[in-house]
């Protein structure tokens, strides 16, 4: 596909090709001399210390390619230098001047079109995520949010928000429009590269063109995601060559290279809190505007008349991935009436879950490579009075307990009293762990525990995702109206699902930095415009007339 090296999409997901590509700059694959080699998370799996030997050794170019028995090895990234950096984002700055005069629609047009791609691609795109090491589940949440962020109702929704037209009694045109920012580089996270490379390059929809850092622990989906579903269409729609670039490259000296470069506009970027805001910092002393996708520590409020089989079901949500996942459940408020009953259907839950290779069915625990931040969340919250309900340790890939495995079990916490739950690190912070702190606040009348609850809510450092389950529509329209923190609310839904045209990110305090809202990478791309136009047969006014009779 376009000057794609790899072998046609249609038939990645039932073959054993080496998938190869070189950087994408100014529409055209630039070869390199070294390599960054992707291996199948089932070789990992099963024999982590001689994949990551050869791994090392492919890498350093000791190895070869062709001596690698099938199945072990999926593909290869060429790793980018300092000039090919450079180049992307000088064809960028280039290519942005071009792509931001092409009609509006027409760029839209080409969003649908991605939408319709993504469907075409749904088996290889599934494949490439479980390849980053997304079980199975997962990978089908991710393609979803893939199509929900594209649809017709997404799209409609970033139409009217890029261009409102309002026509004067006496049929003067005015406008609120949105205009591009320029260049965006976008730095996505290690833990979902694919999906965030591709949720952000709809940056160029609103006339932006995109540098996109293709992670050198995970490469291979990013650029598969982009190469192949994404460059084909700009290509076919005669978009300027250099709209969309990506490189493999290290962090540090590609962000450097961004803050530093006066063809950069935005940079987003993905990480943890303190990197993150640090980085906010570097971006508005060097003029550019920084684009935040940090940490999440999401509660879900459990009234006492919420359905609890569903509620739970939402909660357990917070172990997909075995809780590497920023928008997942990290903490639950437990109305007292209720708490023993939803903590047993948690716990319930929790221990139904079984860890497995990611490609098979039922599967949603992903590996945890770090076990010893896991148990020093746990041991703080049990030492500060938190008990501890199930879970606890490490597990092997067949599902026995082993401190040598490299799965966790979701683990589920109890922590009883609100007033000191944010003494415990598991609780005040996100952890990136499959541990769940049920809170359970102080018994008391229903009207005073909501607005304890509510300010406890909107109290939280962070801000991504927010839920609550109930029933009463007093309860439902209180939390509503005022809990202010967070870019998404659910109400008596998923906590993890994609809902059109709702944003896919995005969030307050330290989850989106100083700049924090919900995500939509077509809109934070971009900044305000207003128009006035008149037909130039009327003098100039600097006030309108039809108010002078009220002077």
């Amino acid at each position: 596909m376009g000057s794609s090296m790899a072998q046609s999409a249609t038939s990645i997901a039932t073959t054993d090709t080496l998938l190869t590509y070189g950087s994408y700059v100014a529409g055209e694959d630039v070869s390199g001399d070294r390599w960054v080699h992707v291996l199948s998370t089932r070789a990992m799996l099963e024999d982590s210390f001689r994949s990551l030997r050869l791994k090392r050794d492919l890498d350093r170019g000791t190895a070869d390619v062709a001596d690698q028995e099938p199945g072990t090895l999926v593909g290869r990234v060429a790793l980018a230098d300092e000039e090919v950096c450079r180049r992307a984002l000088s064809s960028a700055a280039e290519a942005a001047v071009r792509w931001r005069a092409f009609p509006l629609e027409r760029r839209l047009d080409i969003l649908a079109q991605v939408h319709e791609a993504v469907r075409a691609h749904a088996a290889d795109l599934i494949r490439m995520l479980t390849v980053e090491g997304h079980p199975l589940e997962l990978a089908r949440w991710e393609y979803a949010g893939m199509l929900a962020a594209t649809g017709p109702v997404a799209r409609e929704f970033l139409r009217e928000q890029l261009w409102r037209e309002y026509r004067t009694e006496d049929g003067r045109r005015r406008i609120v429009r949105r205009q591009p920012d320029g260049v965006v580089c976008v730095n996505p996270p290690a833990n979902a590269p694919m999906s965030s490379s591709m949720l952000a390059a709809l940056a160029m929809a609103s006339g932006n063109a995109v540098v996109v850092r293709a992670p050198r622990t995970s490469p291979l989906g990013a650029m598969f995601g982009l190469r192949e579903v994404i460059a084909p269409l700009l290509e076919a729609a005669g978009a300027p060559p250099g709209t969309l670039n990506v490189v493999c490259g290290n962090p540090a000296p590609l962000l450097k290279m961004w803050l530093e470069s006066p063809h950069v506009d935005d940079i987003m970027y993905f990480g943890g809190v303190d990197s993150g805001l640090k980085f906010e910092q570097k971006c508005v002393a060097a003029g550019k505007k920084p684009i935040l996708e940090l940490a999440g520590n999401d509660a879900v409020l459990v009234w006492r008349d919420a359905d609890l089989d569903h509620a739970a079901t939402a909660v357990a949500e917070g172990f997909y991935g075995s809780g590497q996942l920023c928008m997942i459940p990290n903490q639950v408020l437990a109305h007292p009436a209720i708490a023993d009953e939803l903590i047993a259907r948690i716990a319930d839950r929790a221990r139904a879950l079984r860890p497995g290779y990611p490609d098979e069915e039922g599967v949603v625990l992903s590996p945890v490579l770090r076990h010893d931040g896991f148990h020093a969340f746990l041991d703080d919250a049990v030492t500060k009075g938190a008990t501890l309900v199930t879970g606890g340790r490490g597990l092997h890939l067949d599902g026995t307990p082993g401190d040598t495995g490299f799965f966790l079990e979701p683990t589920v916490i109890r922590v009883d009293g609100l007033l000191k739950a944010r003494e415990l690190d598991a609780v005040r912070e996100e952890t990136f762990f499959p541990l769940i702190p049920v809170v359970v606040p102080e018994a008391d009348e229903d009207g005073p525990l909501l607005d304890v609850l509510i300010d406890y809510v909107n109290t939280n450092r962070y801000g991504l995702r927010n839920s609550l389950w109930a029933r009463d529509t007093a309860v439902i329209d209180r939390y509503v109206n005022e809990v202010v923190n967070g870019g998404l609310l659910k109400i008596n839904e998923s906590h993890i699902s994609f809902v059109a045209p709702l944003p896919s990110h995005g969030g307050t305090g330290v989850t989106g930095g100083v700049f924090g809202e919900a995500n939509y990478p077509v809109l934070r791309t971009t900044h305000l415009q207003g128009v006035a136009i008149s037909d130039g047969t009327r003098p100039p006014a600097y006030r309108d007339a039809a108010e002078e009779g009220l002077l």
